[in-house]
């Protein structure tokens, strides 16, 4: 896979060749759905519950207004959540995360917290019992056994 050289801003970037495969492809599909800035910032918000469209730019004071409406009414056509009229006039609505939505709350949080890691090895997240460092590992929800991870030998996550 080779990327187009003369692409002069990350939006014109394009892939060339094949589509990438496997685990690739689910990345890929995940920065085509999540990769815009502000994404997850928005679903992290949401993540306690429904807020209005105040309440989002309360908590995310550094992102412009236009910028939000426009994430908004994408996370809304991709099914990431729900807007709830609760005014007609003015138009104002309430907006919840879709349980497509909440499921990134895991992902959220382990992107948190390597970037906490990343910008000081202090800040990894440890055990409130112990003190010891938390690694991220697969585990098999049906049964309650660890697993390793596809296409790899079991490593953690985060470690």
């Amino acid at each position: 896979m080779r990327i187009d050289a003369r692409a002069r801003s990350r939006e014109e970037v394009r892939f060339q060749g094949d589509p990438p495969e496997g685990q690739l492809a689910g990345v890929a599909a995940a920065c085509d759905l999540l990769g815009d800035r502000w994404t997850l910032p928005v679903i992290a918000a949401l993540l306690d519950g429904p807020l209005r469209y105040t309440e989002i730019q309360e908590q995310l004071p550094a992102l412009a207004p236009n910028i939000l409406t426009a994430r908004l009414r994408k996370l809304e056509r991709d099914g990431l959540l729900v807007a709830t009229r609760y005014s007609a006039r003015p138009a104002r609505f309430d907006y919840r995360l879709t349980p497509d939505g909440a499921a990134l709350g895991g992902a959220i949080q382990l992107l948190g917290a390597w970037a906490s890691t990343r910008a000081a090895p202090s800040a990894a997240p440890t055990h409130s019992a112990c003190g010891g460092a938390l690694e991220m590992r697969w585990w098999c929800p049906a049964c309650g056994l660890p697993a390793p991870p596809p296409n790899e030998e079991e490593e953690p996550i985060l470690a």
